[in-house]
């Protein structure tokens, strides 16, 4: 391919969205917490000066005690304390209600058919050897700058540094299709009004340099730090947040296929959010063993359905053995149903919360059972079926 520049973006937790998306991956968590499997979460966000409302259907009826504490607590673990956006003083109106019966009736497995998809819809995997999370390089910079930011402000390093910010990384790629240099670095973050302009671009270029890799930062490189000026007021009191809002943060940053549906807010018989993950973890296991250097899946599902409508494998030209056989192959490892996802990749646990910002993909596989898409256990199968 030619030599090329590719920009992705990324948002941090105190982002107005991000702000959503966690409060509503935290509602899905306690209900995930009770060990119930019958439990069905459907909630959506939306914040804006000192009031957050959440709606949506649940399975069991709504705690909403419980649901407005959870609502602060995250509030307040962000790092909201402002006057016109604070974990104590903010409304918070839960209007969650119970699952409608025709979507369960759907969707709950019956002596006569196994569990359905909580929806219809067309999901994307990818997985590439740009990074060594198997990312494309952009996102996963972008990422990295705003959750190194995220963490010296919670340690106390970067003082007059404020929850709200947005990365956006363009690199340059040669004619190989690989990344190699960065070619301009914007930054805009939340900061007190006493810290100069001068002190943040100070703050976040010290950051973006100690984050991306070795010389990829060079003379050239154009730095855009709050290219606005001043940000002083962010979060919810200077943009409405909603749930779902970057869905293309949450994923490859524009490198690969949507297939449109958000993750957060939705338990696992959402295909949305189940088969997306599931689609990740074959895509990242080929490209780990070995066998592509790049790889999109799609798969879709009809709601009450358990069977796929389609499976379908693209390795961009890099496959190192029959791509015929991929599909075949992956079909028999792995039960890609609601429920073979499900139980698979251990998603019926409270594991959501801590995926609603920097991304769902590209993190580590934890001991817990988070991030389990992430694993490259498939790995030994793979290379012994195409060895």
């Amino acid at each position: 391919m030619p030599s090329h520049l590719f920009t992705s973006e990324s948002v941090s937790e105190g982002h107005p969205d991000k702000i959503c998306d966690r409060i509503s991956d935290e509602i899905v968590d306690m209900y995930l917490g009770t060990g119930d499997e019958r439990v069905r979460v459907g909630c959506e966000t939306l914040c804006t000066t000192n009031l957050v409302v959440i709606a949506g259907e649940v399975r069991p009826d709504p705690d909403r005690a419980a649901i407005e504490a959870k609502a602060r607590e995250v509030i307040r673990d962000i790092g909201y304390e402002q006057e016109s956006f604070h974990w104590e003083k903010a409304v918070v109106d839960v209007r969650l209600h119970h699952q409608s019966t025709d979507i369960a009736r759907g969707v709950d497995a019956s002596e006569t058919k196994d569990e359905g998809a909580g929806d219809q819809g067309l999901m994307f995997g990818y997985a590439c050897l740009e990074t060594p999370a198997y990312m494309p390089a952009p996102i996963h910079y972008s990422h990295g700058i705003l959750k190194r930011m995220a963490d010296d402000r919670r340690a106390g390093k970067i003082p007059g540094i404020l929850p709200d910010s947005k990365s956006q990384v363009t690199l340059a790629y040669d004619e190989n299709g690989t990344p190699f240099r960065a070619q301009s670095i914007v930054v805009s973050t939340q900061h007190e009004e006493s810290l100069t302009m001068d002190g943040v671009e100070e703050i976040v270029q010290g950051i973006v340099k100690d984050v991306m890799p070795d010389g990829w930062i060079d003379d050239d490189t154009r730095f855009h730090i709050n290219p606005a000026g001043p940000f002083i007021t962010g979060g919810p009191d200077g943009d409405c947040g909603l749930t779902g809002r970057k869905i293309i943060v949450d994923t490859y940053g524009g490198s690969a296929p949507h297939g449109g549906g958000a993750f957060s807010g939705k338990d696992p018989s959402k295909v949305d959010r189940s088969a997306a993950y599931a689609a990740r973890y074959l895509a990242k296991n080929i490209v780990a063993a070995g066998l592509a250097e790049r790889c999109t899946i799609q798969l879709a599902y009809a709601i009450g359905e358990s069977d796929l409508l389609s499976f379908y494998v693209n390795t961009h030209g890099t496959c190192q053995v029959d791509e015929s056989r991929l599909t075949p192959t992956l079909r028999e490892m792995v039960d890609l149903s609601p429920r073979g996802i499900r139980q698979r990749l251990g998603l019926s646990r409270p594991i959501y919360a801590r995926t609603a910002a920097y991304g769902h993909f590209g993190r580590d596989p934890e001991a817990d059972g988070g991030f389990s898409w992430e694993k490259t256990d498939l790995v030994p199968e793979l290379k012994s079926a195409f060895a």
